[in-house]
């Protein structure tokens, strides 16, 4: 499964992209609204950053500002992706820009007919937002489940980026459920890697090294 950082921050993403497990990015108005920074600049310096799929999205409703919006900031850089929501102008705009080769990323998915309906339009990847179906009481890793069977029934190209994550609980059951790619804030990414047992077992282990007075 890739790993997406969900983020605007360029301090973040630098620090992450170190560990050499970031496969992209991606963004929202408002992550980018809080950086302060010009929002085509933002984009090109994280593409300066990352070697990946760069998730932008377009802030325009109707379809003709998205297609417009879309083929500006797809000008950015290669690896550029928009984001249009899964609304019928989005869906318009989708095929559109999926028609002149663009890559997009159709997000707000919360049902399997929505997913259905951007992969018939031609998106390169479709965004379920788990986390705020569990906040509505419903069962946000069977919607990934849901989509991964209607897709493959019909061989869909497709990719499932599950968002709106939680915990590391939502990573590995989206893992688990097949999602192509998982998009983790920040502070997900780094509960993955960390365990109570991985610090005992590590401070142990450097307790007798150094009572054994050996070097390397």
């Amino acid at each position: 499964m890739q790993i997406f950082i969900d983020t605007a921050d360029i301090n973040e993403i630098r620090d992450l992209n170190e560990t050499g497990l970031i496969d992209g990015v991606t963004t929202n108005p408002s992550l980018a609204a809080s950086q302060g920074i010009q929002f085509t600049d933002l984009i090109r310096q994280i593409c300066d950053i990352v070697d990946g799929p760069i998730s932008a999205e377009v802030i325009a409703l109707d379809a003709a500002g998205m297609i417009e919006q879309g083929k500006k900031l797809a000008g950015i850089h290669e690896n550029v992706v928009i984001k249009v929501p899964l609304t019928v102008d989005g869906l318009k705009a989708c095929y559109a820009l999926a028609e002149d080769d663009i890559a997009v990323n159709v997000t707000l998915c919360f049902s399997a007919p929505q997913a259905l309906l951007a992969a018939k339009a031609g998106a390169r990847y479709i965004s379920p937002f788990v986390g705020r179906l569990d906040d509505q009481g419903w069962d946000g890793m069977q919607l990934i489940r849901d989509i991964q069977l209607v897709y493959d029934n019909y061989m869909f190209d497709t990719e499932i980026l599950a968002a709106s994550i939680r915990h590391p609980q939502h990573v590995l059951e989206a893992a688990k459920a097949g999602a192509d790619v998982c998009t983790i804030p920040p502070k997900v990414f780094r509960q993955l890697y960390k365990h109570n047992l991985t610090d005992i077992g590590l401070d142990a282990f450097m307790a007798d090294w150094k009572k054994s007075g050996l070097s390397i």
